[in-house]
């Protein structure tokens, strides 16, 4: 076990596998995509997260931190994939399916092929043939999930800002689509943006046209 800050993160689930964490970012949101992200720490490379001591789930991480692991992740890791699911087709399948959706093709596009996957939650409806297990919290407990989560919530917050260029009015910069008082406002002014989700209940039910 190491001594620094990342000592409290697992290296695998089971020892001896090529285990893929897997995390997605932008469940909750009522705009723009979900985001997953896969992976792979092999253990013959796991020393390099002694170059990570701050690595943990990207939620109990600043901005800046989370932009310096991002690009170490993506240096160091032995195989990372991200994916992006589009409004549109979470409006089609629903946001479980599109994040299950998300992680699974994640898996699938790493340069490594997984024996196992991690699953940050507790369920996943895979649409890949590859074993997994799900862990509750595990964005905090192993380090290829926490590796994972990261990933993914800095590349959708980099889709959000590039969002809010197109679509300034709704303040993307600052809430990247979570559902904040200030968004739910503007939706409430001037109605929704071609991203936001509308099969989503609470962006309906703010419409100017739907309201008193």
């Amino acid at each position: 076990m190491r001594a620094d800050k990342t000592s409290d993160l697992l290296p695998w689930l089971e020892k001896g596998r090529i285990e893929a964490g897997c995390d997605e970012a932008g469940r909750g949101a009522l705009a723009g995509p979900v985001v997953a992200a896969s992976v792979i720490w092999l253990p013959d490379n796991l020393h390099l997260l002694d170059l990570l001591p701050s690595l943990n789930d990207s939620k109990k991480l600043t901005g800046k931190r989370r932009e310096t692991l991002f690009d170490q992740i993506c240096s160091c890791s032995d195989a990372f994939s991200i994916v992006e699911i589009d409004p549109a087709t979470i409006d089609r399948i629903n946001i479980y399916q599109a994040s299950c959706l998300a992680m699974s093709r994640a898996a699938e596009n790493l340069k490594l092929s997984p024996d196992h996957l991690l699953i940050d939650g507790n369920r996943f409806a895979s649409s890949t043939s590859i074993p997994y297990t799900c862990l509750v919290k595990g964005d905090a407990r192993f380090a290829s999930i926490a590796s994972a989560s990261i990933l993914a919530k800095v590349h959708r917050d980099r889709v959000m800002q590039k969002n809010h260029e197109l679509y300034p009015e709704y303040g993307f910069d600052k809430h990247v689509g979570y559902p904040t008082p200030s968004h739910k406002a503007i939706i409430r002014k001037i109605g929704l943006s071609p991203i936001h989700r509308k099969s989503y209940k609470p962006c309906m039910q703010m419409l100017p046209f739907l309201t008193d």
